[in-house]
């Protein structure tokens, strides 16, 4: 994307902004402000750092007897609060209670007060002066105890800065759990003073000599302990480990390196103080004995701590505190918190259909927490070089894609697991009111607390759709139909058979998922050889220039896929049009060859170019798809799917004044 711009909007927070949404909460009436940027006497038993930051940033001078008053007391309990206890978590609960003079917060632990606190923050959003909070009361907890994200640092390392930061915008968001990926193939980046050789430049294959030295790893607790957010450190073993083997030149698996392990162990757990678990992988170890696992839980248990492992996994790993859940083939383990990380890997994802289905879905079919299900985690796998910590997260859309589960995770509920309800906004009624109040307050976040963060998506559920049934082609992706010589109509017949036509919502629509039948898309079969067609109208009160955010195919960022065919925007033949002349896709900088992990994606997906300039009549202007699904080689996803939305000309904005209508001939 072109240019990271803070985007002005005129309306200041209030509660109709907050995300997560609370679970219970009453206004106090139109107008009515606890004004901020004045003399406020504070009572805090915590000391809670995250509310003085708070004061500060708002220009609040605490002095002892001011008339305005902030009021923190540790509780009890809270009114109809839900919590399931998860070793190592506080109970989250909080009441907030404003009106003008005063505000209140009860909490059952520090870690509530500040919940409390990241509420005040988001209420204070977006004041252009004076910022001011508006009254009301606020009963709030979380639905599921563990919300949180990962990164794979082994793969890709992220400087203390950059992770700092995400820790700091995205608590405002109820996230509580970094999980920090340490070591894998590529790299082993967490400083062993015992074995130096482990982060030497010569052990790595990708961005040699950069690692986290100890100090740093300490720093970066304890920051996220002001934030209340836990660390979860990883060291993968057994599997992933080609990098310990260059560094020390035995296998984890001899006697030497489970030594050599368990040291890694005692030291990380001195670094990680707060760390409520060591993660110890365990994952694509298909070598490993099974007694391997156990004896290494022992030893997390030994220095005091507690250990989770990946599953599915071969080894045998009773007596583990957590687990958390990988692909479709891990599956909920009775007796110990789960964690549902399963189709929570955001480098597969789209930015816009795959949003639909996390945020639609409930966790793992339940719509709160329990003794078997601690919550979730959004996975980035950096199979793929990418070209930098910000380019991670334009990618791979990351705030947006952990802050709708993370959301989804505070809040409880979803009708269906994303098995069942699939990666489709419905077209109308709860669940499309639901997503478009989500999107309204991300978005409102987006020109706000995460204006200088690179954000690829844009308001689409004003895009609507009209999409054919797949009609067969006979395996030729330019095999002329009817719609092609017809254009739109409410349905076709071809060789006696009836093709009807059907609406869609969104501006990213999966006609085939990623993963296949096992995520519901938008049909329900696999459709090979056969084409779709899709097209929408849309009105423009004027001649304008507009930007397009075009993808025929998402590159997953942990695949090996070939670049787009010279010519194309896919390797399918996908065609598009505007006003019946096509859209010439760019000139690849990737054409038809195959992008290895070590170079980095480009210009493949729409996020990492700018966006296509188009000329918008005045009046009503015709965009008209052709979707062939056909075998292709060079892709092991292939993604049957489109990406259209219209923006401003940088591409950071959807396109303000225009509609979209997919009625079959221009109104």
């Amino acid at each position: 994307m072109a240019m990271m711009l803070c985007l002005v909007e005129p309306t200041h927070a209030r509660s109709i902004h907050l995300l997560p949404i609370p679970q219970r909460i009453e206004l106090k009436g139109a107008g009515e402000y606890f004004v901020l940027g004045r003399s406020v006497s504070v009572v805090d038993p915590t000391n809670c750092a995250l509310l003085q930051d708070f004061l500060n940033e708002n220009k609040c001078v605490q002095v002892r007897k001011a008339k305005q008053r902030i009021v923190i007391q540790l509780v009890d309990s809270i009114p109809e609060a839900f919590d399931e206890p998860l070793a190592g978590y506080e109970n989250e609960s909080y009441a907030l209670s404003v009106t003008p003079n005063e505000i209140r917060i009860h909490a059952i632990s520090a870690t509530g007060v500040i919940r409390a606190v990241q509420t005040l923050q988001q209420l204070a959003e977006g004041y252009v002066a004076t910022t001011a909070v508006e009254c009301g009361e606020i009963r709030d907890w979380p639905a599921f105890k563990l919300r949180g994200f990962m990164h794979d640092a082994g793969r890709s390392f992220i400087p203390v800065k950059e992770l700092k930061r995400q820790i700091r915008l995205l608590s405002r968001f109820k996230v509580n759990t970094f999980h920090w990926h340490l070591t894998d193939n590529q790299a082993w980046r967490f400083e062993v003073k015992a074995f130096p050789e482990l982060t030497s430049a010569r052990s790595m294959t990708r961005h040699q000599g950069l690692f986290y030295n100890q100090e740093e790893c300490r720093e970066l607790s304890q920051y996220a302990h002001r934030y209340g957010i836990s660390i979860i450190p990883e060291i993968d073993m057994p599997g992933h480990s080609a990098a310990f083997m260059r560094a020390m030149g035995f296998p984890m698996l001899s006697e030497q390196g489970i030594g050599c392990l368990k040291q890694v162990l005692k030291e990380l757990a001195d670094v990680f103080p707060d760390a409520p678990y060591i993660h110890i992988g365990g994952d694509e170890a298909d070598d490993m004995p099974r007694g391997f696992l156990r004896e290494m839980i022992d030893y997390v248990h030994q220095l005091g701590r507690r250990a989770v492992v990946w599953v599915p996994t071969q080894g045998d790993f009773t007596g583990v505190d957590m687990v958390q859940l990988w692909s479709s083939a891990g599956h909920l383990v009775p007796g110990v918190p789960n964690i549902d990380c399963r189709y929570n890997y955001i480098n597969h994802f789209d930015t816009f259909a795959d949003i639909v289905g996390i945020y639609r879905s409930n966790i793992y079919g339940w719509p709160k927490g329990s003794q078997e299900l601690a919550g979730e985690i959004s996975a980035v796998w950096n199979d793929h070089r990418l070209h930098g910590a910000r380019d991670i997260l334009l990618q791979n859309n990351f705030y947006a894609a952990v802050i709708a589960s993370a959301t989804r995770a505070w809040m409880g509920g979803g009708r269906q697991y994303i098995e069942e309800g699939g990666v489709t906004l419905p077209n109308e009624r709860d669940e499309l009111r639901d997503f478009c109040d989500w999107e309204r307050r991300f978005l409102f976040h987006k020109a706000h607390s995460l204006c200088d963060e690179p954000i690829a998506y844009v308001k689409q559920t004003d895009v609507r759709w009209r999409i054919t049934d797949p009609i067969p082609n006979g395996g030729k992706a330019d095999s002329i139909l009817p719609p092609d010589t017809l254009g739109p109509r409410p349905m076709y017949i071809v060789a006696d058979s009836v093709y009807k036509t059907h609406l869609a919502t969104g501006a990213g629509i999966y006609l085939r998922h990623t993963w296949g039948a096992t995520v519901p898309a938008f049909y329900p079969a696999r459709y090979l050889n056969h084409t779709v067609y899709a097209w929408t109208f849309v009105y423009s009160p004027r001649t304008q220039k507009a930007g397009a955010l075009i993808e025929l195919q998402n590159y997953s960022r942990s695949e090996q896929d070939c670049g787009p065919l010279p010519g194309h925007w896919d390797r399918k033949g996908s065609r598009l049009w505007i006003n019946d002349v096509e859209i010439i896709p760019p000139v690849w900088k990737h054409v038809g060859v195959r992008i290895d992990n070590e170079t980095p994606l480009e210009d493949e997906n729409f996020a990492g170019r700018k966006p296509v300039i188009i000329h918008l009549k005045e009046g009503w202007n015709k965009i008209f798809f052709k979707l062939p699904y056909v075998p292709v080689d060079g892709i092991r996803l292939n993604k049957w799917m489109f990406t259209f939305v219209l923006t401003d000309v940088t591409g950071r904005i959807a396109l303000h004044g225009i509609e979209y209508n997919p009625t079959v001939e221009a109104p």
